[in-house]
């Protein structure tokens, strides 16, 4: 398959050329287009060498010769012959430029004119990416199906330490042969006339008006799961706490921050939810009387804790009849035995127990494992990207619709246990 790569002009366009070698040896067809910027960092040399193919660097051929049209037909073709465009590093400039449809160059001119999936790797500095302009323009090309790497956090070329570093590049890998693999098999509409009521992030309760007590999660398994869910043919409203993820196209999206927002947020529309995923990480306890002011820095302080309501508990014991209630778990520690018996306890339908033990996998990763509980099965779902993953729990929740499998009642507990096919 033909994978057109685009480099536009910022420091990490250096990594593109690891980015070529690497969908290379997926035995992919690599081509590369330049901006003119991403020359000043790059030799277009560099990337004709890589691939063995002529680089696209202008709408018209040649800087120093006279405008061609052959050329530019030539460009076009390139535009609607290949399979799929990412865009490796994307600046705040080209995703403002892709986001309003302007074409000044060859590369803005392509994402107009190509029919095929695109994926977009953001580099920059990190005021830049946090910048309002900049996530507005995310959230557009979000809800135009454009796949968003994010970056990672790291040290960046201007001296700041924080987001705005390039994907690693099998991050960028995968996202890339996860939209091949969607754009060649055929479409699942398999959860048509299912509303799913979707949680994601981690909750932040509030010390003072500058602190808060939170937790590791980014969201990224919920928001997979709610892309997973609208692709499949479901209406999904996504509720989150606040993470740097755009929310994928096609949801309906809830804001919130805190516990209780979370809370009064998903009671609101359980009403019309037939399938809740719980995968928002939920803090269990909040500071009892938060400060008004900003608390000054003491030796040492005492914070008086409470307990923070049991919304998964709560929606399993107030859901309409034939709601399905499914559940996530982070342990560290005798994940099984504490998955089942928060599972018994909650009164969910499934619990996706996920051992956050486990280096590579769970907060903070673009990939995951998970074990889907029932009261009486255990499926073992082994390690793979998060929309992977996504779609994978999906199979197993729409298999709750089927009659109950039959239960070893030799096994500990009744407990079924396989592995994923």
């Amino acid at each position: 398959m033909k994978v057109t790569v685009g480099v536009s002009g910022g420091v990490a366009a250096y990594k593109a050329a690891e980015l070529v070698r690497a969908l290379q040896a997926k035995a992919l067809d690599v081509h590369v287009v330049m901006t003119e910027t991403a020359t000043r960092f790059v030799q277009p040399l560099t990337f004709a060498a890589l691939t063995g193919h002529k680089v696209i660097t202008g709408l018209w051929g040649a800087e120093d010769s006279e405008p061609n049209v052959d050329s530019a037909i030539e460009h076009i073709a390139e535009a609607q012959s290949t399979d799929i465009l990412v865009v490796a590093p994307a600046t705040a400039d080209l995703l403002a430029r892709f986001a309003y449809g302007l074409a000044n160059d060859f590369l803005t001119t392509m994402y107009l004119a190509t029919p095929a999936p695109v994926v977009v790797a953001p580099a920059m500095n990190s005021e830049m990416w946090a910048h309002p302009a900049t996530q507005a323009n995310l959230r557009i090309l979000a809800d135009r199906n454009v796949r968003i790497v994010p970056p990672g956090v790291g040290d960046l070329a201007c001296g700041m330490v924080g987001p705005g570093r390039l994907a690693e590049t099998e991050i960028i890998v995968q996202a890339v042969l996860e939209q091949l693999d969607r754009r060649v098999s055929a479409p699942r509409r398999d959860l048509a006339g299912e509303t799913l009521l979707v949680t994601a992030g981690g909750t932040r309760e509030a010390i003072d008006p500058v602190r808060y007590l939170g937790n590791r999660s980014s969201g990224k398994m919920g928001y997979a799961v709610a892309e997973a869910a609208v692709a499949r043919g479901a209406r999904v409203v996504l509720v989150s706490a606040i993470t740097p993820l755009a929310p994928p196209p096609g949801v309906e999206f809830v804001q919130v921050t805190s516990s209780e927002e979370m809370r009064k947020a998903v009671l609101d529309r359980l009403p019309e939810a037939s399938i809740v995923i719980k995968a928002a990480a939920v803090s269990d306890y909040r500071p009892k009387s938060p400060a008004a002011q900003k608390i000054k820095r003491h030796e040492a302080i005492q914070l008086e804790l409470e307990p923070t309501a049991d919304i998964l508990a709560e929606v399993a014991a107030t859901r309409h009849p034939g709601t399905l209630v499914v559940g996530f778990a982070a342990e560290t520690e005798d994940h099984l035995q504490h998955g089942r018996d928060k599972l018994l306890r909650k009164g969910a339908d499934a619990l996706v127990l996920n051992d956050v033990a486990r280096p590579g996998v769970g907060f903070d990763s673009d990939r995951n494992a998970a074990t889907f509980l029932t009261r009486h099965t255990a499926i073992e779902l082994p390690e793979m990207s998060k929309r992977d993953l996504a779609d994978r729990i999906l199979d197993e929740v729409r298999a709750l619709r089927r009659p109950a499998s039959i239960v070893d009642e030799t096994s500990p507990a009744g407990i079924v246990s396989r592995h994923e096919r």
